[in-house]
């Protein structure tokens, strides 16, 4: 029944026909009878020309949907030419309210209200030229006849007029759905795109903080290898520490493109509290670093804990690449009541145009990816040479808007 009644829908003409050709039989039959009868009076020319209406309603029914105007306009013409000439309405005269339907669900607004003014106007003209004057009575009977004539016509408009309505309906909920499909796809695609900026910074960060203490370490162990061998063998012992910790971060940035049973294996994303941790690592890497925190020292969350701690390991790494053989730097970071300030400086080479890009091994990531960080948490970045020598990078996150 199903697949029947998608069949249909998608070939009204069919039903239509089938409706026609029903409306044409009892219209033939009617017609036949009348003339068949031992008592009936000879054919004169209305009864032809109730033939011919009994003929051409069908017809226009097979073809109204298709052209509801044309049909629907020449249905009433064809209405009031059988008003006119006094023509007796048969069993096909029912095909007028198919076509006050017509007009309403599938014409323009001028047929619509063609078909209205036809509807309202069936049952006066009706009782006026086709009914005997003794059956239709004066007054308050003849209003009440014209309105019960009128009345299928009108139920047949209002009908009509109500499927429009449900089918604009159903086209705007489709539309509906088909943009809100879109706009998913497109939130999809907008997603993706962020979550692959983040896993790309991630990984810069990663790689360019612990690859940068390996290559280090691994300069040193290979100069003093021959004069120090126990210098070498702790140089060696801290790449190895170093790629671990690398080697752990990268599996947990990964984490997030596997399944969510296995995305609890990874370690936390590093915070504040591991900063010790970091500059120590700097420090064994080679490069002074002094450490102050001023303030309430206060708990943060988390997606603000991960963006200090990138911040000062990229200014770090941009030190120990850019800022000299003797840089020093100092890592200040200060809790205040509405915000928290970062602070990096150094008292190296100063500004490159390397640095200021992020580098060409990082492919420009470096002071890029510290800004989109930074603008995710509605702060602001200043990153400049320092007065007197080197460069500073200052960062200031609002803690009220990330609570």
């Amino acid at each position: 029944m199903h697949r029947l009644n998608a069949w249909l829908r998608r070939h009204p003409m069919v039903v239509d026909s089938a409706w026609a050709l029903l409306v044409l039989m009892l219209g033939v039959l009617a017609a036949v009878e009348s003339t068949g009868l031992p008592d009936a009076p000879m054919p004169s020319w209305k009864h032809y020309t109730g033939v011919a209406v009994a003929c051409a309603l069908p017809a226009l029914m097979v073809v109204r949907r298709r052209w509801p105007d044309a049909t629907t306009a020449a249905a009433v013409a064809i209405g009031l030419g059988q008003v006119a000439l006094r023509v007796d309405p048969g069993a096909s005269s029912v095909a007028f309210l198919v076509f006050g339907y017509t007009g309403a669900a599938f014409g323009r607004a001028w047929t619509s209200r063609l078909a209205l003014v036809a509807s309202l106007a069936a049952g006066p003209l009706t009782l006026w030229r086709l009914t005997p004057a003794e059956q239709r009575g004066d007054g308050y009977k003849a209003v009440f006849l014209a309105a019960l004539m009128t009345t299928p016509f009108v139920l047949c408009w209002a009908w009509g007029r109500l499927t429009r309505v449900r089918r604009a309906y159903l086209v705007e909920l489709e539309d509906r759905a088909s943009r809100l499909e879109r706009e998913r796809d497109a939130q999809a695609q907008v997603a993706v795109a962020a979550e692959r900026a983040r896993i790309a910074r991630e990984l810069h960060d990663v790689v360019a903080h612990n690859v940068s203490v390996m290559i280090v370490q691994a300069d040193g162990a290979a100069y003093v290898l021959d004069s120090s061998p126990q210098q070498a063998k702790e140089a060696l012992g801290t790449i190895a520490s170093t790629g671990r910790q690398a080697l752990a971060e990268m599996r947990r940035l990964l984490g997030v493109l596997r399944t969510a049973d296995t995305a609890g294996e990874y370690v936390p994303q590093p915070g504040v509290e591991e900063l010790p941790e970091l500059l120590e690592q700097v420090r064994t890497a080679g490069l002074p670093v002094e450490f102050t925190a001023t303030g309430e020292v206060r708990e943060l969350p988390r997606g603000l804990e991960l963006t200090v701690y990138r911040i000062v390991q990229e200014a770090l790494t941009n030190v120990r690449k850019h800022g000299g053989p003797n840089a020093r730097a100092k890592v200040a970071v200060d809790f205040r009541d509405g915000d928290l300030e970062v602070l990096v400086e150094d008292d190296g080479r100063g500004s490159t145009r390397e640095q200021l890009s992020g580098g060409t091994d990082g492919l420009g990531h470096g002071l890029i990816g510290m800004r989109e960080r930074v603008g995710m948490v509605s702060g602001s970045l200043d990153v400049g040479p320092r007065p007197g020598g080197g460069f500073r990078i200052r960062a200031v996150l609002p803690l009220k808007a990330t609570q």
